[in-house]
């Protein structure tokens, strides 16, 4: 059975049920439309081509499927029930998955000759084909092949391509190369088992269709705000196939006012379009405004109006914060305040989005203001949540497990494709371009590496003024000419051992960069601290996890977190992140429970006020 659901009603708004209960897309994505959607989740047709046969037998035009699985979901677990296995089962190399499934023509939204149906998986990997009713598909960024399995990709379905009931056929191809973005996931080089995991492969999003109009915003929209001017500057992305004259029309409104009320401000920007896509910034006053923080996590309402010569409208809307992040000497300033990160290690793994939501309610009971990420792709509606909560998040991109110049690229693919993605979202603070040497195992001795990771911090400084960055988390910062490459010095400093922690913490606000973490804290040309960037424990605790020591009782530990913790705030230390939220396979060192989200600590236990 197809299922229809209609998008969030720009007409109408709901109230609040609960504290992150409302109406909001069912859509993993950020941007809403008033539009009507199909789910193409549920039973699919599916066969596995161990020989790489598919194509060559132009499976695309007709095969004979003999199993079916539940988009969505993982190849790991099609493959174990497709062998009767009660666990997701383990490959080795390659895996190489055909999924199929017929669709009825939707109804359209709007003047049919305005619109078009897309076509949007959620996330999918890491290499993508599609074929409808045999012809093959093309991403609107022009791939036959999308690479890649943390974020959405869409295709435009062509009227002459269409049928009263339809045939869509996918082909999913994934191996264990070390060159593919793969965060913590088992790899030819990090085999599973403790911080190493099992590969969650495939079909992982939901699927869906929708009508569009041909002339239309793209469901991204950057935010930077320079809180001093009371300036909110948006970044849209136009799809054009018509060239023409067009007006731009942004409205912001209070986040649950009326869409009929009047909006707090509202400007137009005429717009000569070509055809194609095009990246546009402009800017609207917001005075008075107020500003998002943990502490009070203002968001407000954007509609976005793209109106053709004719006065049709294309629109979109989404949800704001005004915020500014900054690391200024030995501080990290929040809306032009000092604010101590309090922060977690935050791995979900295979959760669901309800467990997730659960998470990070108990995250924000313990304490923090703070999520760090680690180097995953997430159901993007968490950053709608943290937005909602007043959670600051700490993102990464998943890495590769080799150092090379195709992983450095595939690598470069995956960050341009997250950040265009969530750069609407004021939670999102930090961005790591790499963790601890992962994928750049050569930074201390490659040039070309180093070089790349460079040019990336600064590519990010340019584009994502709204982010800090941090060229490799852990240790093995880059120094150019003396200057860090990174917005944070950070160190991940793992020892039960009370006093060897103060002599950690000691060495490593004296400066020595040497002897503190695994490795030295600086690479590259000779970097001399003097307190002009701030000091960030990344990593540490661990409590519980055999290859870290320490206590594993709840009551021991508690006591053990705040002494740790009160050594740091005694020190001119800019933040910390403890390790971690919840338990994730052999990591058994969580402070949350995985399912209930029921914490196995005292609340406020993360929170830094008491340890001043």
């Amino acid at each position: 059975m197809l299922d229809h659901q209609s998008n969030f009603s720009f007409a109408q708004s709901r109230e609040e049920t609960t504290e992150l209960e409302e109406a909001i897309n069912p859509l993993p994505r950020a941007v809403l439309r008033p539009n009507s959607h199909v789910l193409l989740d549920g039973e699919w047709k599916i066969a596995f081509d161990n020989d790489d046969c598919g194509i060559r037998e132009r499976w695309y035009l007709g095969h004979n499927y003999q199993q079916t699985a539940h988009w969505p979901g993982s190849v790991e677990e099609h493959m174990a029930q497709a062998k009767g296995l009660p666990h997701p089962a383990v490959w080795q190399d390659k895996v190489i998955v055909w999924y199929e499934r017929e669709f009825n023509l939707p109804e359209r939204s709007g003047p049919t000759a305005q619109s078009t149906i897309q076509l949007t998986f959620g996330a999918c990997g890491y290499e993508t084909r599609v074929w409808l009713n045999g012809y093959p598909l093309r991403t609107i960024e022009g791939e036959d092949i999308h690479y890649g399995e943390y974020t959405s990709f869409s295709y435009e379905l062509a009227d002459q391509l269409l049928r009263p009931v339809n045939r869509l056929t996918v082909r999913i191809a994934d191996t264990m190369d070390a060159e593919t973005p793969r965060g913590k996931q088992e790899s030819h080089v990090y085999k599973r088992g403790g911080i190493w995991y099992q590969t969650y492969t495939g079909a992982v999003r939901s699927v869906w269709l929708e009508t569009v109009e041909r002339n239309r915003l793209r469901s991204r929209i950057g935010v930077v705000s320079i809180v001093e001017d009371q300036l909110v500057r948006f970044s849209v992305t136009t799809r054009i196939h018509d060239p023409g004259n067009y007006v731009l029309r942004l409205k912001v409104f209070e986040r649950k006012a009326p869409i009929d009320s009047t909006p707090l401000a509202t400007s137009d920007f005429p717009l000569l379009l070509e055809a194609g896509q095009k990246q546009q910034r402009v800017v609207i006053e917001l005075p008075g405004a107020e500003l998002w923080s943990p502490e009070s996590p203002t968001l407000y309402k954007l509609v976005a109006q793209l109106i053709d010569a004719d006065g049709y409208i294309a629109q979109i809307e989404t949800q704001f914060g005004l915020r500014k992040i900054e690391a200024r000497g030995c501080c990290v300033y929040l809306n032009n305040k000092a604010v101590y990160l309090d922060g977690i290690l935050y791995q979900p793994g295979t959760a669901t989005y309800e467990e997730m939501k659960r998470h990070m309610q108990a995250m924000k009971q313990l304490g923090c203001n703070l999520v760090r990420v680690h180097i995953a792709g997430v159901d993007p509606r968490i950053y709608n949540l943290a937005d909602k909560l007043g959670l600051l998040l700490w993102v990464e991109v998943p890495s590769p497990h080799s150092s090379t110049p195709r992983s450095r690229e595939n690598h470069r693919a995956e960050l341009l494709r997250m950040v265009s993605l969530i750069g609407t979202h004021p939670s999102v603070v930090i961005w790591s371009l790499y963790n601890e040497d992962w994928g750049a195992q050569d930074i201390a001795t490659n040039a070309d590496t180093r070089q790349y990771i460079i040019d990336m911090y600064h590519f990010m400084q340019l584009a994502y003024p709204q982010f800090l960055v941090v060229d490799n988390d852990g240790w093995h910062h880059i120094s150019l000419e003396g200057r860090l490459k990174s917005d944070l010095m950070t160190a991940h400093l793992y020892t039960p051992d009370p006093e060897r922690w103060r002599e950690l913490l000691d060495r490593l606000i004296a400066g020595d960069l040497a002897n503190v973490a695994v490795n030295p804290l600086v690479v590259g040309d000779p970097f001399f601290f003097r307190r002009q960037v701030p000091l960030i424990v990344s990593e540490w605790g661990g409590f519980g996890f055999a290859d870290y020591g320490g206590p594993k009782e709840s009551e021991e530990r508690e006591e053990r977190i705040r002494l740790f913790k009160q050594e740091m705030r005694k020190r001119p230390i800019a933040g910390d992140v403890y390790t971690q939220a919840t338990n994730i396979e052999d990591e058994r060192n969580g402070l949350i429970d995985p399912h209930t989200g029921e914490l196995s600590v005292a609340a406020g236990l993360l929170a830094s006020g008491d340890y001043k």
